[in-house]
């Protein structure tokens, strides 16, 4: 008699991707060797002092990354992804700021940090813009008269989407981490939200599951080789 799979009770799959799955696009992390904090200080470029104290650095650094970003495209894994919506419900919780899972075709992605792509007033959060282009440059104003800014979420700053993440998670019975050291809070404590018969995967190469009182299946490749192969498993 052939086994019954242990995922054909799963119907709501979480994705917590982080930025591993954008590093193998092109996209320098943070953390890594060569990332982008090696020739300046997060306080410098992230928060919202540095702003006060240095837009024009502030811009520069964003305007780099958002001109990157537009020279990147989706990768195996954010391809593979989307292809579990043709028999899951799949929402994507990403701690990244590009827009490859949109671009790739993910319906479903909720962006915890912001979103490269997007501007907002500084007197005015609500109004959020799609900006045309990489550039955004001090005088670009809003409707109201506001200097615009990065729509990221700096350090020290409420990560306003985490409440709906919760949710999420909450409701998912498989939940499939992708690239991700998991030592960034509040996203690493997603995880905690999980219900008990909720699986969880994890597939990157570096990140450890020890130290963690919660049962992981660790995938150890990268998200372009391991996320193809589990998404097949899943759909077959």
């Amino acid at each position: 008699m052939l086994s019954a799979s242990p995922y054909q009770s799963v119907k709501k799959i979480v994705i917590l991707s982080g930025a591993g799955i954008s590093a193998e696009s092109g996209i320098k992390t943070f953390r890594d060797d060569d990332g982008l904090w090696q020739n300046h200080r997060f306080e410098e470029l992230a928060t919202p002092e540095a702003w006060a104290s240095n837009p024009q650095l502030v811009l520069d650094f964003y305007n780099a990354r958002r001109k990157q970003l537009l020279e990147c495209e989706p990768n195996e894994a954010h391809y593979a992804l989307v292809k579990l919506e043709s028999k899951y419900e799949v929402q994507i919780v990403t701690q990244n700021v590009d827009d490859l899972h949109e671009r790739a075709g993910s319906k479903n992605v909720l962006h915890l940090h912001g979103e490269l792509r997007k501007v907002r007033s500084t007197k005015y959060p609500e109004l959020i813009y799609e900006l045309n282009g990489w550039e955004l440059k001090l005088g670009d104003q809003c409707e109201k008269g506001a200097q615009l800014r990065p729509h990221i979420v700096w350090f020290g700053e409420m990560v306003s989407n985490i409440e709906p993440a919760i949710k999420m998670v909450q409701k998912a019975d498989h939940l499939i981490v992708i690239g991700t050291s998991l030592a960034v809070y509040p996203a690493a404590g997603l995880l905690y939200y999980s219900s008990p018969n909720c699986q969880i995967t994890l597939i990157d190469p570096k990140t450890s599951t020890t130290n963690r009182n919660i049962k992981i299946h660790l995938i150890r490749e990268k998200a372009s080789v391991g996320v193809p192969v589990f998404v097949n498993e899943l759909l077959n």
